[in-house]
């Protein structure tokens, strides 16, 4: 009785610690690592969640439970907080786009300077480094991605579309060869159009790479089973294929 006692406090204080919010890094985080490392094994992928306007770092925590248990998850707080719990990359206010810009640069580089840490800590490669974003989060993924394609090996914007100072250096045959992306969104998405995900793929179609887009019928700004098994596949064959 003693010993199964034991054990499950020891799941309990394994659950709780997997939900410890981490701040060793420029971004605080949430990590979960498999269960069983093996010691010989280097360059697990690394999976870098990117939360919503107004969400947090729990927000996409639990998706991991559908991709590979084989990966290192982190879910990444955003910078600015809005309220207790809420946060967000950029600030939303009407006719500031030259604020918005400044401070997505400037969080962009902290996201920049998170990925490097991260990719050492947790003993990996920017060839297995993926970003999955959600709406804010997603227009984050292209901000990193486009303007350092070197640093991940893709990314999965959800929701998201690619803010309009990035849209003028999407130029055609611009080399971002190696590159994976996967666009999801739904096709009643209220708060980021589905425009804005087809002139997103329109734009990438002109570079060196070729973009996964889906769309899913009558889905809102949200996340349905259907997509989350095409982002399973779409890692899959990402992380399986050298750039």
């Amino acid at each position: 009785m003693k010993i199964i006692t034991l054990i499950l406090l020891a799941m309990a204080t394994m659950v709780h610690a997997e939900n410890k919010l981490q701040t060793d890094l420029p971004l605080k985080y949430l990590v979960a690592e498999p269960k069983v490392v093996h010691s010989a094994v280097q360059s697990r992928p690394l999976v870098i969640f990117l939360h919503g306007y107004g969400s947090n770092e729990e927000d996409l925590f639990e998706l991991k439970q559908e991709f590979s248990p084989d990966y290192t998850y982190l879910s990444v707080q955003a910078p600015m907080m809005l309220a207790p719990g809420s946060y967000q990359w950029y600030g939303l206010q009407p006719n500031e786009q030259s604020m918005a810009e400044a401070t997505v640069k400037k969080h962009l580089k902290i996201l920049e300077d998170f990925i490097k840490a991260a990719t050492v800590k947790y003993h990996t490669e920017a060839d297995k480094v993926l970003l999955v974003g959600f709406s804010q989060g997603g227009m984050m993924t292209y901000e990193l991605a486009l303007n350092n394609p070197k640093m991940v090996r893709g990314i999965a914007s959800l929701s998201g579309k690619i803010l309009p100072a990035l849209k003028t250096q999407m130029k055609p045959g611009l080399n971002l060869s190696g590159l994976a992306v996967f666009i999801g969104h739904g096709t009643v998405d209220d708060r980021v159009p589905l425009r804005e995900a087809t002139e997103a793929n329109a734009l990438l179609e002109k570079t060196t790479i070729k973009p996964t887009f889906q769309t899913y019928p009558k889905m809102g700004h949200s996340i349905n089973q259907q997509e989350l098994n095409d982002i399973k596949k779409w890692m899959e064959t990402t992380l399986s294929t050298k750039r």
